[in-house]
C-alpha cells in the first residue's frame, strides 16, 4: 500500500481499536460465556444453547421483559408528547422568556441519574418525604408512591421529568432548521398556526421523533439505575428481577451465575435492537 493510502487508517485506527477493545470484546467474550456452565462440582463445561432454553423458560425473566415493556409503552409517549408540546412552544416565539424556559427544561439532563432518583425517593417516601408529611399534617392517606403497586409510576415520573429537556433539545434542533420561507408562504394562504405545525412542523420532526425514539427504546430496556438505587428506600418493592438488567446484575455478582447472566444481557441487547429496528423501520416506512 502506498503511503497515502495509509492516512485514512491513522485517522480511523485509534477509534477502531478502542471499538474493538470496549464494545467488540465484550460481545465476544459474553457470547463465549454463554455456552458454557461453571458448577462447584465439575467445574466449566460446555452446554450449547441450554443457557438460552433456559433463560426462554424463565418466569422471573419474562416477567422483568414484560415489567419494562409495560414502562417502554406508557412512559415513552407521554415522555415523547411532553418535549414535543415544550419544543412546539419554545419555537413558536409566542412564549416569554424563551431562553429561561429552554435552559430551565434542559436542567434536569444535567443532574446525575443517581442523584436525581434520590432526591425523588426522600421526596415521595410516607416515612420521611413530602408524601408523609401531607398524610400527617391533613390527615390524609396518600398511596405510597414508593409501594410494590405504585413504585413503576414512580420510575416512569423520574426519567420522564429528567429527560424531557433532552428529547426537548432534539426537537427543537429540528425545527430550527425548518425553512423560515415555508411559514411565510403558509401565513401568506391563510394557514392558521395549528395548520402550520400539522402539515409543516410535525412532518420535519419525523426523523428528530424517531432519534429521540430509537433512545427511548434504548434507555427503557436498559433501566437500571432508578431501580437499583431505590431498592435502598423502598426494599418491599424492588426485587431482584425487577428489570433484566437488575437480574443479571443480581445473577453476575450475588449469585455468581455468570454465564446465566451473560446469556440474559445478550438476549436483552438483540431483543433491544429488534425492537429498535422495527420501530425505525415503522415510523419512516413512507417519509421517503
Amino acid at each position: 500500500m502506498t503511503r497515502r493510502s495509509w492516512t485514512g487508517w491513522q485517522f480511523t485506527g485509534p477509534f477502531l481499536a478502542v471499538f474493538a477493545l470496549v464494545y467488540l470484546a465484550p460481545i465476544i467474550y459474553s457470547a463465549y460465556l454463554s455456552v458454557f456452565r461453571t458448577q462447584l462440582v465439575g467445574g466449566t463445561s460446555f452446554v450449547g444453547l441450554e443457557n438460552y432454553t433456559k433463560a426462554f423458560s424463565d418466569p422471573q425473566f419474562w416477567e422483568a421483559i414484560t415489567r419494562v415493556s409495560l414502562f417502554l409503552l406508557i412512559q415513552v409517549p407521554i415522555m415523547l408528547g411532553l418535549a414535543l408540546l415544550v419544543a412546539l412552544a419554545i419555537d413558536s416565539g409566542r412564549l416569554y422568556g424563551t431562553s429561561f424556559f429552554r435552559i430551565s427544561i434542559f436542567l434536569p439532563y444535567a443532574v446525575p441519574s443517581v442523584v436525581a432518583t434520590l432526591m425523588a425517593g426522600f421526596l415521595y417516601g410516607v416515612r420521611f418525604g413530602l408524601v408523609g408529611s401531607i398524610n400527617e399534617t391533613f390527615g390524609l392517606s396518600i398511596p405510597d408512591p414508593l409501594g410494590p403497586g405504585l413504585i413503576l409510576t414512580t420510575i416512569g415520573n423520574i426519567v420522564t421529568w429528567q429527560y424531557i429537556g433532552y428529547n426537548m433539545l432534539i426537537l427543537y434542533s429540528g425545527l430550527k432548521v425548518i425553512d423560515t420561507s415555508l411559514y411565510e408562504a403558509a401565513a401568506i394562504d391563510g394557514a392558521s398556526e395549528w395548520r402550520i405545525i400539522r402539515s409543516i412542523k410535525l412532518p420535519a420532526l419525523r426523523g428528530p421523533l424517531v432519534v429521540a425514539g430509537i433512545f427511548s427504546i434504548v434507555g427503557s430496556f436498559q433501566l437500571f439505575n432508578e431501580p437499583q438505587v431505590l431498592d435502598s428506600l423502598a426494599p418491599n418493592s424492588i426485587t431482584t428481577y425487577f428489570t433484566p438488567n437488575i437480574y443479571a446484575y443480581q445473577l453476575s455478582f450475588a449469585g455468581q451465575q455468570i454465564n446465566y447472566s451473560a446469556t440474559i444481557a445478550l438476549i436483552m441487547g438483540v431483543a433491544t435492537m429488534i425492537v429498535a429496528y422495527a420501530f425505525q423501520r415503522r415510523s419512516l416506512k413512507g417519509a421517503l
